[in-house]
């Protein structure tokens, strides 16, 4: 593989650019996308480099088109994947139920933006229920979120991996923020690897052995029932087996903030403040936003210590009705949320946090 993604100096990336050269080294040789803001970095990277890659890069007419074709892509056995930004995504939802319904896997990437309807261009995580509660039909997909560049880059290989394991969709859900922010990134020097997971499931030609059927279309009776079990078992598997999040000082914190994504990042800064002005505050950092690292929260509703907890996010409400599912009713569970590209800022997280434990407010 030529180009940037061979360098192995330290350069600066966006965020878009850092995903496009993550899935690059992760082997993805398949991607289709349609344009639009805060995510066109991303596309544009992949136009440039895929062809290096000996991928296909194709600009598709429109979201619908692009995720068909990722669909074709997958059941040919490529790694495949699109992106786009929340009302693009709202486009591909009857398509991620088909691959997930094909049991395929797809990496679909959301880089969201302030809605409802075509809303702005700014940061937002509006889409949360979008990504965990998903389209028509009883399936998941998978739902990662990054919170830094370098996460966005090396995640990729995560994200690309899990789909193939389950024969699923996992969807990268960042935000205009995080697509658009600049940090240093050292990118991997080794070539590309391919997928360790077999896909004699492909539509690669049936020489020598019985030939493969790709749908999700089932009319006999009983049959789509009996399929629809079968992915059940499938989602409880990866419910058990793939929640993820980063817990910071949660030990002896008295108040815990609940963040992802470009959130916790300023989560992290607040309780940083926090902690300099005696306040014993901590942070989880859901990274699995489906399957929710519910684990967590139960270990932590399992303990003696009394707590209480502030979901920070940049919408009016949505990541906490996991938390409240998570933790039951063992410790309040408190909000602070902005949207339509508003987000809160450190300042008003330390005065909610001071209201809620009772300490004077630092001018």
């Amino acid at each position: 593989m030529t180009g940037d993604c061979a360098m192995t100096k330290r350069i600066l990336m966006t965020g878009n650019e850092a995903i496009a050269a993550g899935a690059l080294q992760a082997g993805c040789r398949f991607y289709a996308g349609y344009p639009i803001t805060p995510q066109n970095e991303l596309i544009a990277y992949m136009a440039k480099y895929m062809p290096q890659a000996g991928g296909v890069f194709i600009q598709a007419e429109s979201e619908l088109a692009a995720i068909n074709m990722v669909f074709g892509a997958s059941a040919a056995g490529a790694r495949a994947m699109t992106s786009s930004s929340s009302p693009g995504m709202s486009l591909k939802q009857e398509g991620i139920s088909y691959i997930a319904g094909a049991e395929l896997p797809a990496v679909i990437v959301n880089m969201m933006r302030g809605g409802p309807g075509l809303g702005n261009i700014a940061p937002s995580q509006s889409d949360y229920f979008q990504a965990t509660r998903c389209g028509h039909g009883d399936y998941h997909s998978i739902v990662l979120a990054p919170a830094t560049v370098h996460e966005a880059y090396y995640g990729m290989r995560d994200a690309f991996d899990l789909a193939d394991k389950y024969r699923t969709p996992v969807i990268v859900l960042g935000d205009g923020m995080l697509g658009q922010m600049m940090e240093p990134l050292e990118l991997t020097q080794a070539a590309a690897e391919s997928s360790e997971y077999k896909k004699d499931w492909a539509l690669s030609g049936c020489a020598g052995r019985p030939a493969n059927v790709v749908k999700s279309f089932y009319l006999h009776e009983g049959k789509l029932e009996e399929f629809n079990l079968l992915l059940q078992k499938k989602y409880k598997r990866i419910k058990e087996k793939e929640q993820r999040a980063e817990s910071i000082l949660t030990d002896d914190a008295e108040i815990i903030l609940v963040a992802y994504g470009s959130m916790a990042r300023i989560a992290k800064t607040a309780v940083k403040t926090l902690r300099a002005q005696g306040v014993k505050a901590g942070l989880i950092r859901p990274i699995s936003l489906w399957p929710f690292p519910e684990a967590v929260f139960k270990k932590l509703a399992a303990g003696r210590k009394k707590r209480s907890l502030l979901v920070v996010e940049m919408s009016y409400g949505q990541m906490i009705e996991d938390v409240r599912l998570s933790i039951g009713d063992r410790f309040p569970v408190e909000f602070l949320g902005r949207g339509g590209g508003g987000v809160p800022s450190e300042k008003e997280i330390i005065v909610k946090v001071k209201h809620l434990t009772g300490k004077k407010s630092h001018r």
